[in-house]
């Protein structure tokens, strides 16, 4: 009898959306450009994944702006230099009403639109539940790493994010990135 073997076929991924401050580097509050510094894996990761074809895109709330703390134009040349290949921000106060501060999706649509991605085969990684929320909304993969505010999210925070079927509860980013490699094709 011949056996048969089942290949198992993994989702494919196209982008991954990094939340910045908490996430990538720094803690759970903001540093602005030039005092924010990566957690020491984070540069290796971000040439890595962008060596294996998949986007690297930065979505990131970043009051600080309207608030003349600093220029949106800092940080998005802060994240490209650190290898990003595209930065959304959204530069509002929570009390401005806008459309693209997380919860809100515009920036992953944003996204979506400019690199003809399936957010479906994308992933969305950050620190707070605004970050999973937003993912759940236009159906990216949501790791909640527990660095940064992470740890609020999950206790302060988790009747926001108890129903979205996070797919992973990483340590940090690291973690993060080894739990993608196990469950998706992560070569474009």
């Amino acid at each position: 009898m011949e056996e048969i073997i089942m290949s198992e076929h993994k989702k494919k991924i196209e982008a991954v959306f990094l939340d910045r401050d908490g996430t990538i580097g720094g803690d759970d509050t903001i540093h602005y450009p030039g005092s924010f510094e990566l957690y020491p894996y984070t540069q290796e990761i971000i040439n890595h994944l962008r060596k294996q074809g998949i986007k690297i895109l930065s979505f990131t709330n970043q009051p600080g702006i309207a608030r003349g703390k600093a220029t949106k134009q800092e940080f998005i040349d802060e994240l490209l230099e650190f290898g990003f290949d595209e930065v959304f921000i959204c530069p509002h106060s929570h009390t401005e009403g806008c459309k693209c501060r997380k919860p809100g999706t515009e920036m992953l649509m944003e996204g979506a639109k400019k690199h003809s991605l399936n957010l479906e085969n994308c992933v969305v990684i950050g620190d707070r539940w605004s970050d999973m929320v937003a993912a759940a909304k236009v159906n990216c993969i949501k790791i909640l790493v527990t660095t940064g505010a992470g740890q609020s999210s999950l206790t302060e925070h988790f009747e926001k994010i108890k129903n979205l079927n996070i797919e992973y509860v990483a340590k940090d980013l690291e973690d993060a990135i080894a739990w993608m490699g196990q469950h998706f094709d992560m070569n474009n």
